[in-house]
This record gives C-alpha cells, structure tokens and sequence, in this order.
C-alpha cells in the first residue's frame, strides 16, 4: 500500500492518500483513497476520464477533508492497465462494483469526469443498488460527432492529441512533462499536482517509457461509448437516480465549443428531462476537475449533494 499526504484548503488539514490493488475479472485495480479509513465517514466514489488515472482526482481531494473518496485506475489506464480481457463501458461498471463490494462502500454519490461519466450511467443502470446520486462532468449523454466514421477516426475526431501520444514513447518523466507543458488546456495552470499526475502516467517500455494507456483499450471504450454498443442508451433510457449534468464551454484543447454545443446540448437536455444541468464558466474539459480552482469547485459541489 503506498501512501502520502496532500495538502487540503485548510493549513490545519491534511488529506491522506493510499492505493490498494481489488481483485476483478482478469487481474486487479488499483484503486486509489483519499481520506479517513473509517468505513462510516461519507464516501463518494470518483470515476476518471477515458486516458486518465485517479490522480485526475488529486484537486478534488485537497479541497474535501473528512470525505472518503475512492477512484481506480480503470482497466488498460494507469496501474491496473495489465489487467487482461475485452473492455466497454459495462465491464468498467463491473468493475466498479467489484471495487465497492471489496471495500464495503455503502450506496452513495459517484462522480464521473468525461468517459467515466458514462461508466456512471452504466454502473447506475447495471447495479442500482449501488448508487444514490450521479453527478456527470462534461460525459455521460451522447457526444455530437459525425456519423459512418472507422474506429481510429472516431478517436481521432474526439480525442485528436490526447490519443496520438499514447503510441509515443519518451526518454523518461522530464521528456513526456515537457510534451504536456506547452498544451493549450493546461498551460496555464501548470503546477507541481500536474507533473506528478503526468509522471504517474508513464511505463516503461524497452529502454524507453511510454503512457500507461492502452490505445487499444482506448478505440475499444471510445467506440462502445459512442454507440458501439446498447449500453449506454439502455442505461440512459432506464435513468431513475436523481443525476446533475455538468458542461463546460471549452474542449480538450481549450477550443471552443467543447464537447457540448449549445443546440446539440439543447437537444438533449430535451430529451432527458429529469437531469439537472449545470454549466460551469471559465474551465476546459481537463481543468474543470485537474485544476485547483475545479477541483475547489467540484469539492462545494460534492458538499451540496452529501447534505441531501
């Protein structure tokens, strides 16, 4: 089990961080807390996006003392990504409830952040029981992207860079931070958090490093998300947990719009009324959760939806 301390909002505070490795079909995750170890402190388990790791979390973390949360590395990112077998949105949930069956998490709130917002859906969906609330950061509801695209173009259309970089290989840490420093999303709020969320990312390969990511298991989840398969729109047209919808204006490369077009937006708020929308100014979609100020702000929120 590794462990370190993060700093939270409060001087007085600090926020305990630990991994522990969960048994799932075809290996283990593992998993990342933060927070007391005490199974009755709230909970809220964290979901990250489709080339992330927990550490997308670290933010969030620092900014909700006394709050457990628990994030895994999904199948084929970070530490678990030597896990073996087919993976989809419904073996993601899967293994999610595998993760809160082992660690005894009682039924509450689960956050997702981009391709984990639509593991939330699925997990809502496949194991209900599991959750109360869901709260989806700029993921969940059907992207708007064109029609008869291959595989490799519809992740070239959605993720462009993000999923370029996973087939480059790099000297070690200083190389790949000096890939990311100059990235439009992140430019400006560059800090010691990112590096070592960056740093974390890497694995060796060869005499070289290369980002844990699998790319295959990337096109795999990219594709099942996006219509691939019925999961997500069974899961969305079975939605009975009460679930907010956060957008941001700015995409993965700080463009605007973002993942989230107004009409299409529009389009599907109509179509799913029962979900609340919020819409947060002044982010991208990597900074609205890997940046102090989303993390500060997506800690009140997570506030809000414990005092329910």
């Amino acid at each position: 089990m590794d462990r370190a301390m993060i700093r939270s909002d409060s001087d007085a505070d600090t926020v305990a961080h630990r991994t522990v490795e969960v048994p799932v079909r075809g290996g283990a995750l593992t998993v990342g807390i933060w927070g007391p170890d005490d199974p009755d402190a709230p909970t809220v388990v964290l979901i990250h996006g489709v080339t992330a790791s927990h550490l997308a979390w670290t933010y969030t973390a620092a900014h909700l003392a006394g709050v457990r949360l628990v994030a895994p590395d999904l199948r084929g990112r970070g530490r678990s990504n030597g896990v073996d077998g087919p993976a989809g949105m419904a073996a993601h949930a899967d293994d999610l409830a595998a993760v809160v069956a082992h660690l005894g998490v009682r039924p509450g709130i689960v956050v997702g952040h981009s391709m984990g917002a639509f593991v939330a859906v699925a997990l809502a969906h496949r194991h209900p029981d599991l959750v109360t609330r869901l709260v989806l950061v700029d993921g969940g509801l059907p992207l708007a992207t064109p029609a008869g695209l291959s595989a490799e173009e519809l992740v070239a259309a959605i993720l462009g860079p993000t999923a370029e970089r996973l087939r480059m290989r790099f000297a070690g840490p200083e190389e790949y931070l000096d890939f990311w420093r100059p990235h439009p999303a992140f430019r400006e709020v560059w800090d010691e958090t990112l590096e070592a969320y960056f740093a974390y990312d890497l694995t060796p390969d060869g005499d070289a490093f290369r980002p844990a990511t699998s790319y295959a298991t990337t096109v795999e989840d990219t594709v099942d998300l996006n219509g691939g398969s019925t999961t997500v729109p069974d899961a969305l047209a079975a939605l009975r947990h009460p679930t907010s919808f956060v957008t941001v204006p700015r995409g993965l490369q700080d463009q605007v719009p973002g993942l989230y077009p107004p009409t299409h937006l529009e389009a599907l708020l109509a179509a799913h009324p029962q979900i609340v929308h919020e819409r947060w100014d002044g982010f991208n979609h990597y900074t609205v959760v890997m940046s102090d100020a989303g993390g500060r702000r997506m800690a009140e929120r997570l506030r809000v939806e414990l005092a329910r």
